[in-house]
């Protein structure tokens, strides 16, 4: 049966639905999925349509603007945001009679620019985890065999969070010829004053340090404010500060998907903090947060 034929004068509970990435969104006739969405140029998006009156599901590939049909009703493409290639949000709109088309304004998502240093084989790495004395995480170690660590073409930020890369800091490779782009090095220069061995610094970014677990089982990415790296040396500190470690991706290539060029109207105002906002140097003498 054709999408909407056989309806009564049943009628959308809403005129405006917001669909996000992995999920579904009900408006009372159907629900909407989207399957995937496109930059562009064109903005494009695949919208699934599933009547609850039919036991069929009706795909629409549309650019943003345009219209589909939805159970007898016709909607539209309105509007994408984006915070990474993974997590995104579609609007949608009923077209209504006194429907007024406002502009979009959600931000679209731009891929990553970082330029690889080149490939690590087995022996390599092998190598690499004996001079650090740790296993690599499964899905880090696999990114660094393909990339060797890599440099942004400019600089970076994922949107939201206070994680930013620089050209002159760049993700962290095999590089003995020149330490300050070495992982190795860098866990002398930038870990073993303030985290523990069972961290692995991978960059060194604008304000703080980016670092992955030493263990093959934990392929998640943490970010440390430079502010909370202050404190005595000991275990007690050491513990305190690796308290502060926050995660900003559940893998390397989750962290690389949610990495943007960064732009000018992506910085925040400047903000003057007064004494004591930040972390107090002496929490960190007995261990305490």
């Amino acid at each position: 049966m054709p999408e909407g034929a056989g309806r009564g004068h049943l009628r959308s509970f809403t005129h405006v639905a917001a669909v996000r990435n992995n999920t579904t969104t009900t408006v009372g006739l159907a629900r909407f999925g989207v399957r995937w969405v496109d930059v562009g140029p064109p903005v494009r998006a695949e919208i699934i349509v599933m009547p609850f009156q039919s036991d069929e599901s009706f795909a629409h590939e549309v650019t943003l603007g345009e219209t589909f049909p939805v159970a007898g009703e016709t909607w539209r493409f309105a509007d994408l945001d984006m915070t990474s290639a993974n997590d995104w949000k579609v609007t949608v709109r009923r077209v209504d009679a006194d429907e007024v088309m406002e502009p979009p304004t959600g931000r679209l998502w731009k891929r990553a620019r970082l330029r690889p240093y080149g490939q690590l084989d087995e022996a390599q790495l092998q190598s690499l985890e004996a001079a650090l004395g740790v296993q690599l995480p499964w899905g880090y170690r696999t990114w660094l065999s393909r990339n060797n660590g890599a440099q942004p073409e400019v600089p970076h930020h994922i949107p939201g969070m206070p994680v930013a890369l620089l050209p002159s800091g760049p993700l962290f490779g095999v590089h003995p010829e020149y330490p300050p782009f070495d992982l190795v090095h860098a866990q002398q220069q930038y870990r073993d004053r303030w985290l523990s061995p069972e961290w692995l610094v991978i960059a060194n970014t604008v304000n703080g340090l980016l670092v992955v677990a030493a263990q093959a089982s934990n392929d998640s990415v943490y970010f440390i404010n430079e502010f909370d790296l202050v404190g005595p040396p000991g275990p007690a500190a050491t513990a305190a500060r690796e308290r502060k470690l926050k995660a900003v991706a559940w893998s390397m290539y989750e962290f690389i998907g949610r990495l943007t060029p960064m732009e000018l109207d992506h910085l925040p105002p400047a903000q003057i903090h007064p004494a004591g906002t930040f972390t107090d140097p002496r929490n960190y003498e007995n261990g305490q947060l």
